[in-house]
Formats: C-alpha cells, structure tokens, sequence
C-alpha cells in the first residue's frame, strides 16, 4: 500500500510539474503557410479596398486570385453592350490580360505595383473569356471587378 501511494505521488508529482513547465514555454511557432496565407489576406485586402473607389455602375462580377493563379472567368455579358473592367495587383512583378474574342477589350499589362489597370469591354459576341495571367516569377494578389457602364 505505502508503493502504491509513492507511485501515486510520483506520478502526481511528474505530472504537475510538466504542466508547470508547459505553462512557462514558448508559444508555438507560426508555419510558412500560416505566415503565407496571412500574407494573402492582406494583399486581398488592400487589393479589394484600392478597387472600392473604382466602382461605378451596377457590378456584374469580382474576385480576387493568387498571380500565380491567375484570373480566368466567362462573365454573364449581354452581347452589344459595355462594361468597364478594374484590375489591381499588389505583390511582385506583372500579369498580362487578355480577351477572347479578341475584339471585346484590349490585351494588356497589370503591373503588381498597386496601380489599378481600367479597360473598357464591350461584349460583340459572346461569351466573353477574361484571362490574367502572371508573369514567370511573379508574386501577390489580384483583385478584378466588372461594372456596366
């Protein structure tokens, strides 16, 4: 029986003093992509918060992608009529837009500087494929939004 109460005791003993020791230790690291997706939040934010003075007209679509990603969407266009295309890319480098058909805007460059790229469109035939992709080595986020005009 007195075994028994040692053990006991001991265990008891061991056990409160890890946790005192757990108390005092170090909080635990954050990861790479941890950091990483916070990091993506952050550009997300600043992107969709630089297109907010941007807007105009009744918004017919947004997002917000990775540059590595890329921006691929089909709108819901109505064929013969105009919209205006915002884009902004905050991070590294630059992406480059382009249409199919080829005749509904012009191809052009967003450069991940934080300035904000406007391109009319107008939709001759539908539908309308939008593509933005990042340049080889380009990093950040892309924020994009369509409005009738």
């Amino acid at each position: 029986m007195a075994v028994s109460a040692l053990l006991l005791t001991s265990c008891t003993s061991s056990s409160s003093e890890g946790g005192a020791a757990d108390k005092t230790s170090s909080p635990p690291t954050v990861s790479a992509s941890q950091a990483a997706a916070k990091q993506e939040k952050k550009l997300t934010d600043q992107a969709q918060a630089a297109l907010a003075g941007f807007h105009s007209g009744t918004m017919i679509e947004a997002g917000a992608e990775r540059v590595t990603d890329g921006i691929h969407t089909e709108p819901t266009l109505k064929q013969g009529k105009s919209y205006k295309l915002n884009l902004v890319c905050f991070g590294s480098g630059n992406a480059h837009l382009t249409f199919t058909p080829t005749n509904t805007g012009s191809k052009a460059e967003v450069p991940c500087d934080q300035s904000v790229v406007e391109q009319r469109i107008t939709a001759h035939k539908l539908p309308v494929h939008i593509d933005v992709d990042g340049a080889k080595g380009s990093t950040g986020m892309i924020a994009w939004q369509i409005d009738t005009v």
